[in-house]
């Protein structure tokens, strides 16, 4: 059965920035933090807003994890070798801890929502809180239960279909900003856990997304990279506008000079979207199209749902 959505109210999302206040003035209160990333890059804005979380508490950036107060990982687990390789870097911050135990060590992103690894995540005692994909703006909220010492209340399993709005980001770049446009995906690849971690497709309002481009384009960005885990499916999950009115929105409301999006499935590649490329000045002449396979035996097998002919039609 489809999960439904949760929409996050500004009001909760208000009382956790309140929280993260409440969590600076704690002596106890962590005074540094180090973040490690690993996966996609919706990873990569995911931990942007982690990082701008992290500042509106007053955490200052720390370059040496051995130097730092809270050491956080936002995990893959969408292939096994980013989560062999992250998991064997989570159980080495037990030597940090054996000279510095007031260190705080959380999981979030991927690993921390997938069942198995959360479990494998329980059992090393000197990881500190989890916290999903889904509630990142609950990250003061696990912190402040990590400081208590609420260890079952700091590895709750939390929502992942989820949507929020309002998050602090502190990006990376001036110039070119992540987007994220839909969370989840209803396509259910055999091979693939994305909709089991990131919960059902789900798409933001179209205004909330020109507004978000509108204010990045004033503030000098130049290049903006729509994330989904199937972008262009964008909209099929209700009864809004579809990605190629998404696109047109971007270019003719917000004065952004270049956009690209990712990640695309083969099958929802429409005509509508293909035209919409051709006609927008501000689309920049990429598509990121994943192959999987030439063998239709095989994409059978993957769950992918379209044939060889079917993609080198659309390519």
């Amino acid at each position: 059965m489809r999960e439904e959505t949760t929409t996050i109210s500004p009001g909760e999302i208000a009382a956790q920035r309140g929280l993260a206040r409440q969590i600076a003035l704690r002596p106890d209160a962590p005074k540094t933090y180090h973040l490690t990333t690993y996966g996609c890059q919706m990873n990569s804005h995911d931990s942007e807003i982690i990082a701008g979380i992290l500042r509106d508490m007053g955490l200052r950036r720390e370059s040496d994890q051995a130097r730092a107060d809270l050491i956080l990982f936002n995990t893959c687990c969408i292939r096994d070798n980013a989560e062999r390789r992250a998991m064997g870097n989570i159980i080495f911050t037990k030597e940090i801890k054996k000279t510095r135990p007031r260190v705080i060590v959380g999981v979030m992103g991927c690993m921390a929502q997938q069942e198995q690894a959360a479990g494998k995540l329980r059992r090393q005692r000197h990881v500190d809180f989890v916290c999903g994909p889904g509630e990142i703006y609950r990250l003061p909220e696990r912190l402040l239960h990590a400081l208590e010492g609420r260890r079952e209340a700091a590895f709750a399993r939390g929502e992942d279909s989820t949507l929020y709005e309002g998050m602090p980001v502190l990006r990376k770049s001036p110039f070119m900003a992540y987007v994220t446009v839909m969370y989840g995906c209803d396509n259910f690849c055999s091979y693939c856990v994305v909709p089991s971690v990131r919960g059902r497709e789900r798409s933001r309002r179209l205004p909330d997304i020109v507004e978000e481009v509108r204010a990045l384009a004033e503030d000098g960005v130049k290049e903006v990279m729509l994330l989904g885990q199937n972008v262009n499916s964008y909209g099929l999950d209700g009864a809004g506008p579809r990605f190629p009115a998404l696109l047109r929105a971007l270019q003719e409301e917000t004065g952004i000079r270049r956009l690209r999006f990712m990640t695309s499935n083969p099958k929802d590649l429409s005509d509508e979207l293909i035209l919409e490329m051709a006609r927008n000045p501000a689309v920049c002449p990429h598509l990121h199209l994943p192959a999987q396979s030439g063998s239709d035996r095989m994409l059978r097998a993957m769950n992918r749902r379209y044939t060889r002919a079917a993609y080198d039609g659309r390519v």
